[in-house]
């Protein structure tokens, strides 16, 4: 198979980005892989859909390693080769929209908007566009069952936040609505309270804010948990999932802000989580999500571009590329097996 991955920029990927190990899993087990940026999509005069895609090069050995690999497509960064988009068999969307939305607005929802028309050429495509556009900021996680969330206000007026505050003694979180990475996120207390306006204001310049009640537990750090198909991505009894601990004086736990990755023993308490937002995960045809948790709330769900796959197999001693990649190979048999019975957003997560 062919399979091509989404992604912002190829000078924006590294050699552990999970979507990194997800390709050289797919070229470990001999499908052919390929990388595709927003300004790639090309629409003929004939209506055909192509891409101009970046081939990356087969492997001359089956050893190759991860770092192998990425030199490997850092080789082709500059070279691409157009193709018909019924060329490819899989089209995984594993860009962060937030990252463009700013800088570049006609990219941030490319993926999702060509993602569609290429699933009605029969490209399986993951996870499933017509939803993504549904998922474009943190609004998409207020329709999740409230037993799960924190207390959440979204507003843009200052007086809405200062009375939330109030309500919760005075410490709350407050993020952007479109973001990610821990960018613009601030833990208001008895300590800068004083600063909440230039908070506010530095926020709200892009956007709403977002203000949650704050969980204790939170100082202990927070799970980020991985769901395939809608449910916990296990191998061998052991849980694709990780604590990420922040750095200190840092209410961030992302690794990208500083945070530490930890082992974590995922107990009856995260699988009850998991099991209750299931149903939306998989009517939704979300078939690989990260979610972050702290003790039974969930802060975030991750639908465009889970991080920290590797990190979750080198605690665990396995490989989840390879459960992941195993699904979708199964995903591609079950699509000729059943042609035109499953849309796309039914087969991403059987």
């Amino acid at each position: 198979m062919l399979i091509a991955f989404f992604v912002n920029a190829l000078e924006d990927e590294y050699p552990r980005y999970t979507t990194t190990v997800l390709a050289h899993e797919c070229a470990r087990r001999g499908h052919d892989v390929c990388y595709i940026t927003p300004g790639d999509f090309v629409f003929s005069p004939d209506d055909r859909m192509r891409v101009h895609a970046r081939m990356v090069p087969a492997a001359k050995t089956k050893s190759r390693t991860l770092d192998k690999f990425f030199k490997d497509v850092q080789s082709v960064a500059r070279k691409t080769k157009r193709i018909d988009v019924t060329d490819i068999d899989v089209l995984m969307l594993r860009n962060d929209p937030s990252r463009d939305a700013t800088e570049r607005p006609w990219a941030e929802d490319a993926g999702i908007q060509f993602g569609r028309r290429a699933t009605e050429r029969g490209v399986l495509v993951l996870n499933d566009p017509g939803s993504l556009s549904k998922a474009m900021n943190k609004l998409y996680f207020q329709s999740f069952p409230s037993e799960v969330r924190a207390q959440t206000l979204i507003t843009r007026m200052p007086a809405d936040i200062k009375e939330f505050a109030k309500q919760h003694g005075g410490k709350v979180v407050l993020k952007p609505l479109q973001g990610s990475g821990g960018q613009g996120v601030f833990l208001v207390n008895a300590k800068n309270a004083a600063n909440l306006n230039q908070m506010i204001e530095a926020i709200s310049r892009d956007g709403y804010v977002i203000a949650q009640a704050y969980v204790p537990e939170a100082e202990k750090g927070d799970v980020r948990f991985f769901l395939m198909n809608g449910r916990p991505l296990e191998v061998d009894g052991k849980y694709a999932a990780m604590r990420r601990v922040s750095s200190k004086d840092d209410i961030r736990s992302n690794i990208h802000a500083g945070g530490k990755a930890v082992p974590v023993k995922i107990t009856d308490r995260e699988l009850r989580v998991a099991e209750l937002i299931r149903p939306k995960v998989i009517a939704d045809g979300m078939f690989l999500v990260g979610i972050d948790i702290i003790g039974d709330t969930i802060l975030e769900v991750n639908v465009f571009s889970p991080g920290n796959l590797q990190s979750c197999s080198d605690m665990a001693g396995v490989n989840f590329a390879s459960q992941v990649l195993a699904s979708i190979e199964r995903k591609v048999e079950i699509a000729a097996e059943f042609p035109g019975q499953f849309d796309n957003r039914t087969l991403a997560t059987l």
